[in-house]
């Protein structure tokens, strides 16, 4: 139980804090913005000097590919088109619980607007139980909960393609624009870490279904809210390098407990720096992301991205390459997602039904168990049952 009375002494503290940050901000940002009008007459020698030093460099730098004053006007898409997102979530397995298993629910949503079409709205629910889903990812170190959330993201990028490629999109003459959108970033860091063998198991499957997209021309989003990138920020550290060469290893390496020259303005994030930039409704410049995990990805699948003030937030949103390499298909998607927003109230409503649609809930858990239960009892298991220390925590003396 929280004591409120005790934490309220610590509120002055915090109050003062945020005071001194937003002070300090505005000093990051001031320097952030000379450094970007620097920028802008030399960008293409900044490209140039990533290109030749970026294995020597300590950062990940997105690249522009438009020139950095860029501030396009986009404009709400109403003609008739479907919007189609999926989002995952699960029940992890417990030694606590009646049975080790685990559960991934996928929810599926397709809007259309102007068609007189029925929308859907609904789950995929799916258990695991075999030794061979619960136990294979220990063989490469990884905890059954991580491996979960892997396999989760495998099952949302296979959702979108069945639905898009069956459902949204089928064969015929007349095919009305729609977008595929997805709750976060379309680069998957944590693949880095994963071993090979793992690594194979879980990006060819989603590749596949992002290519199956591409072959029904059915573009893909990413749409991150409340970014906390600063990989846009960080070409502009190639401008405050206070060395010709920018080779971290050999004026910076020995830096090890203050910061190199070139973070002058850290920690200012991407979304932050362009909140201050952009008017409701315009994007940024479009950027190509250079993180690592994306030369696993083939060409016409890497990853571009922009910031857009959507009129609640600087949202990220994420593209394919070969999305990007079609002007017209670009800017109707990022009109599609605005109106989205516009629907949802500040948050794209598909994406938001997803999540609705997929989240397991208190009440939804404990009626999983208790089918699970009965399954087990009809199958004449005895003595099945929650443990103690389970049992225990779900009440009180008090």
């Amino acid at each position: 139980m929280l004591d409120l009375t005790k934490l309220a002494g610590q509120m002055p503290g915090i109050g003062q804090h945020f005071t001194k940050e937003v002070a300090a901000s505005r000093q990051r940002l001031e320097k952030a913005e000379k450094l970007l009008i620097q920028a802008q007459h030399q960008q293409q020698e900044l490209i140039k000097k990533y290109q030749t030093w970026r294995d020597r460099l300590f950062f990940s730098v997105a690249i522009p590919v438009e020139p950095l004053e860029t501030r396009k006007n986009l404009s709400l898409y109403l003609d008739p088109h479907s919007v189609f997102s999926t989002d995952g979530s699960q029940i992890a397995p417990s030694n606590h619980e009646i049975a080790y298993c685990y559960l991934i629910n996928i929810g599926r949503i397709m809007l259309h607007y102007g068609q007189n079409r029925h929308p859907l709205l609904d789950s995929i629910p799916e258990i695991y139980y075999r030794g061979e889903d619960l136990h294979i990812s220990k063989h490469w170190g990884i905890r059954t909960e991580e491996w979960m959330g892997y396999r989760r993201t495998v099952l949302e990028a296979q959702g979108l393609a069945e639905m898009g490629c069956r459902w949204v999109s089928p064969p015929g003459p007349h095919k009305e624009p729609n977008l595929a959108m997805v709750d976060g970033s379309l680069i998957y860091w944590f693949l880095e870490s994963l071993p090979t063998e793992a690594r194979e198991r879980i990006l060819p499957p989603i590749l596949e279904a992002w290519e199956d997209l591409r072959e029904h021309n059915i573009p893909l989003m990413g749409y991150i809210s409340a970014a906390r990138s600063t990989e846009a920020m960080n070409f502009l550290r190639l401008q405050a390098c206070s060395y010709d060469q920018p080779n971290c290893p050999v004026h910076c390496a020995t830096l090890v407990d203050e910061k190199t020259p070139c973070q002058v303005f850290d920690p200012l994030r991407d979304a932050t720096f362009w909140s201050y930039f952009l008017e409701p409704g315009q994007r940024s410049p479009l950027w190509q992301s250079s993180s690592r995990i994306l030369d696993l990805y083939p060409e016409a699948q890497r990853v571009y991205f922009c910031y857009v003030n959507v009129g609640t937030e600087i949202a990220r949103v994420e593209f394919p390459a070969w999305v990007v390499q079609d002007s017209d298909l670009l800017d109707r998607s990022l009109g599609i997602m605005l109106a989205q927003v516009s629907k949802g109230y500040g948050y794209p409503v598909a994406i938001a039904e997803a999540h609705n649609q997929a989240v397991v809930r208190g009440g939804d858990r404990a009626r999983f168990f208790a089918l699970l239960e009965q399954q087990m009892l009809r199958s004449g298991l005895q003595k099945i049952g929650t443990s103690y220390k389970e049992a225990r925590k779900r009440s009180s003396i008090i």
